[in-house]
């Protein structure tokens, strides 16, 4: 198993450093919404400030995840199916993505604070809770995608399947990363993040569960 999920890790990592000019066009694509969010409004309140983060990490990972299924072709899945186990393959999709999305976050972080202040009071919380939900996007739209690929018409599928379920996450997310803008006592932050943590991972589970019954057919 361990085995398996290395060489898969490798294999998406060869992947996009032979298709890394999908990897520019998705940074540039999160340069240019925080671009056009510092030319709409100039300044903004930190509460504001936190929502179109947020809004802007939501559509970015939707572009980059989107891609760990629906970009291949049905012979690389058959493949898979033959020299893999199904938990390997969605642990591997999910491990990158999360990878992948820390690099977004990282990024959009950077250049976001750069052009609108950085209005962070505790950036430890406020670390923790961008990994959280870099996590929590990575979990949610690799299983996502691993549903809508066995469709025929998979964009439509997956934009109908995460509407209900990235909104409940959202509004967590935007309660927890809170913590690093305003004081909170102490039990409310770990109310929040102990939250978060536990719809991840019930989302990783139900991945577990459910995709060998999706890859088998």
């Amino acid at each position: 198993m361990l085995k398996e999920l290395k060489t898969l890790l490798w294999k998406e990592l060869k992947l996009e450093w032979r298709n890394r000019h999908a990897l520019n066009g998705l940074l540039l694509y999160v340069v240019l919404m925080v671009v056009l969010v510092y030319l709409s409004f100039e300044k903004v309140d930190f509460i504001t400030w936190n929502a179109l983060l947020w809004l802007i990490l939501l559509f970015s990972s939707i572009n980059a995840v989107a891609k760990s299924f629906l970009g291949e072709s049905s012979a690389r899945h058959l493949y898979y199916y033959n020299v893999a186990r199904p938990q390997a393959v969605i642990l591997s999709k999910i491990i990158y993505n999360l990878f992948l999305m820390l690099l977004i976050a990282g990024i959009a972080l950077a250049v976001y604070s750069l052009v609108l202040g950085f209005p962070v009071l505790y950036p430890l919380r406020y670390f923790a809770a961008l990994f959280l939900g870099a996590a929590g996007f990575a979990t949610l739209f690799t299983m996502l995608a691993a549903m809508a690929s066995r469709a025929e018409n998979s964009a439509a599928l997956m934009a109908i399947l995460s509407f209900p379920l990235f909104i409940p996450m959202l509004i967590i997310l935007l309660t927890v990363s809170r913590a690093g803008l305003v004081p909170m006592e102490g039990a409310a932050i770990l109310q929040n993040f102990t939250l978060l943590f536990l719809l991840e991972l019930v989302i990783v589970s139900i991945s577990l569960l459910l995709f060998p019954y999706i890859w088998r057919d």
